[in-house]
Formats: C-alpha cells, structure tokens, sequence
C-alpha cells in the first residue's frame, strides 16, 4: 500500500513498504525505517568489524539475540547483520 499511513510509529512511510516488499519483517522495517529518518543508520554493518566482542554482545543483547553467550566475534557480527 504505496504511501499508507502506518501512524507515529513508523516515521518513514514510503521505506517502511519499500523494506516490507523486499520481505523484511514488519518489526525490522520499522526499525530501519525510523533509524533513516532520524539520520542515525550506518551503511549495512560497516563499523561492526572495529568494534569489540564485548561491545558487540551488548548489542546482540539489547536487540535480543539469542545465543549470544556461545558466539564469537564473527558469529556475533553475522548474527546482528541478520536481525
């Protein structure tokens, strides 16, 4: 639905349904969405590799990763990439 309202939560419509046709959750698309319009998304993963396993496990934890105790570095990167 080409520039359907989706209320205050989503704050940007048109990428909303962009990422919404390509088969992101409802969930994701919002985020990505919202982190757009408000100038905070980074290119797909591009500071991942320079931050460390410990900063990366707060991350899979804040966004709810499950496993994150068992993960390395790298398993933890592809992990936060496919959320």
């Amino acid at each position: 639905m080409p520039g359907h309202d989706h209320g205050s939560q989503v704050k940007n419509d048109e990428l909303y349904e962009k990422l919404r046709e390509e088969g992101n959750s409802k969930e994701k698309a919002a985020r990505i969405a919202n982190a757009h319009e408000a100038g905070t998304l980074h290119p797909r993963g591009a500071d991942l590799e320079d931050r460390s396993r410990e900063e990366l496990y707060a991350e899979a934890r804040k966004i709810g990763i499950e496993g994150r105790s068992r993960m390395d570095k790298e398993a933890l990167i592809d992990a936060i990439r496919d959320h």
